[in-house]
């Protein structure tokens, strides 16, 4: 193999040109399986993987070998060049909705003892674990069927704007295949290289997942329980609080400015009396000491929803780091939570 990436390196070189520059081209790769192994840029990250991570150099070159480029999860990550405005209520619909309901109603009930193991494990409520399933892959049902070491790969070599950390996905890619003595070939998921019922990248599969069906194997594409020991995992290692609240509705004064409260972005910072100071007020008093975030959900042509983002507010952001998104966990775990009976102090 290197004395054919030598061969096809020469070649150029005597005509003037740079086929095999250190720069990742901006154009996925062409050809089918192997064309990676050609360049210099995935020869110097296997270099350097293999060396750094103790990995065999043959296990990611056999690998890479098996590997074509896929150019449609580029496509599906890039930002739409005519992107829609920003739409609280928009955004809310496409999750908390009946089908979403009723089918974590459903997960919720056949898995009610593993959900309460979780709960009582973690602190993190049952039906927070539900709703983060269900907004990610409808409890299964849209799990993704891409391979992920080829849509990492596409990513991290073929795709410059987010390169390092399709990067270092692939490596926690290789690390999990290793670990496991499984190939990377075996894994599939989405086009961003996320896995199973929670949608995981490799990374955080190594740091949170855990095997909470004891069989002692980790398997979140197959494995409610151990989708739903993850999660909890996941939010309780990020700093979930037990019986914590996790938003509070607030209003702003009319005429105030929040623009500098907004801008210090989803940790919770603003005392009560900084928020009071700006014109903030909300439905309930922080705790003492208690600290928020400040929110807004906007819809054009609507109000302006305002809400207190408290500290488990935050970490459902750890999650995916979206105000939007944090919310409609919370809103469906809420409909989950009235339409299973549970109930909450």
């Amino acid at each position: 193999m290197r004395q054919l990436l030598a061969l096809v390196c020469l070649l150029p070189a005597l005509l003037g040109t740079s086929a095999c520059a250190q720069n990742t081209p901006l154009e996925p790769a062409p050809g089918g399986k192997g064309s990676y192994l050609l360049r210099q840029d995935v020869q110097d990250f296997i270099s350097d993987v293999s060396l750094r991570l103790n990995l065999p150099r043959a296990e990611l070159e056999q690998t890479l070998a098996e590997v074509t480029p896929v150019p449609k999860v580029i496509d599906l990550i890039k930002p739409s060049a005519n992107p829609l405005v920003r739409s609280w209520k928009r955004y809310r619909a496409r999750f908390v909705e009946p089908i979403r309901i009723s089918h974590g109603q459903r997960f919720m009930s056949d898995n009610a003892a593993t959900l309460a193991a979780a709960e009582a494990q973690y602190g993190v409520p049952r039906e927070i674990i539900a709703a983060i399933i269900g907004v990610e892959t409808v409890y299964g049902r849209n799990t993704g069927s891409f391979s992920t070491v080829a849509a990492l790969a596409t990513l991290a070599f073929d795709y410059p704007p987010r390169a390092d950390l399709f990067r270092r996905e692939l490596e926690s890619l290789f690390q999990l295949a290793h670990e496991r003595h499984v190939s990377a070939l075996d894994f599939k998921g989405s086009y961003a290289g996320a896995i199973g019922l929670p949608q995981f990248l490799p990374s955080s599969i190594r740091a949170f997942a855990v095997d909470f069906d004891h069989d002692g194997v980790i398997d979140l594409r197959n494995s409610a329980a151990d989708a739903i020991g993850s999660v909890a995992s996941y939010l309780s290692e990020n700093g979930w609080q037990r019986d914590g609240r996790i938003a509070l509705r607030a209003t702003l004064a009319d005429g105030r400015d929040a623009s500098a409260l907004l801008a210090a972005g989803f940790t919770p910072s603003l005392s009560a009396d900084t928020l009071r100071q700006a014109g903030v007020s909300s439905q309930a008093e922080l705790a003492n000491g208690e600290k928020a975030a400040l929110i807004d959900l906007v819809t054009p042509g609507e109000a302006t929803e305002y809400w207190l983002g408290l500290q488990n507010f935050y970490v459902i952001t750890r999650y995916n780091r979206s105000s939007f998104y944090a919310m409609s966990v919370k809103d469906l775990a809420e409909a989950l939570r009235s339409a299973s009976g549970i109930s909450r102090r």
